[in-house]
């Protein structure tokens, strides 16, 4: 029913509301209750400024996806290119830097949808490989990411707040990148 429905459209600057209100309310509906309050805001608070998702917008390396169903955004994803990345900045891949759906179409398949698209954008951009960070504590994403294919190949530090945390480093080898 809602697959008919879908699309995938690339953000552009008139989207920024769109875009930190997804942004922020995914984010905190998915860790707020595993995150001391004061370091979930203000991380919520500069990762999600305004000033701060106008960079990301306008990078020529940083692509965001919306996740229509119908005219409402379901989620969101964003993929960074080599001199975007946060940590491997290998030019043979994709950083798929945040995959976020909201809680009322989890459960659905969207995510996989989402990263089915990044490997599509990878192959497009003929990257090698596909990579991404995610928090050692979410062990529905690490299993979600496991069963598309991904393997863990490293970790690194995430500073939410005062409290630093340690994200997994997986990765996904690209046929025909």
């Amino acid at each position: 029913m809602i697959a008919g429905q879908l699309r995938i459209r690339a953000c552009g600057p008139s989207d920024l509301e769109a875009l930190r209100a997804i942004s922020w309310q995914t984010y905190d509906d998915t860790f707020r209750h595993l995150n001391e309050p004061r370091n979930m805001d203000a991380y919520l608070n500069s990762a999600f400024s305004r000033e701060k998702l106008r960079e990301e917008l306008a990078n020529p390396h940083s692509t965001f996806f919306f996740l229509l169903s119908g005219e409402l955004v379901a989620g969101y994803m964003k993929v960074n290119d080599a001199p975007a990345q946060n940590d491997l900045h290998d030019p043979q891949s994709l950083e798929i830097e945040r995959v976020y759906v909201k809680r009322d179409f989890q459960g659905l398949g969207l995510g996989r949808v989402l990263i089915e698209k990044a490997i599509e954008v990878a192959r497009e951009r003929k990257r090698k490989f596909v990579w991404l960070g995610v928090w050692e504590k979410n062990a529905n994403a690490i299993a979600f990411y496991g069963k598309m294919g991904f393997s863990r190949i490293g970790t690194h530090d995430f500073t939410m707040g005062t409290d630093r945390q340690t994200d997994l480093i997986m990765k996904k080898e690209v046929d025909g990148g």
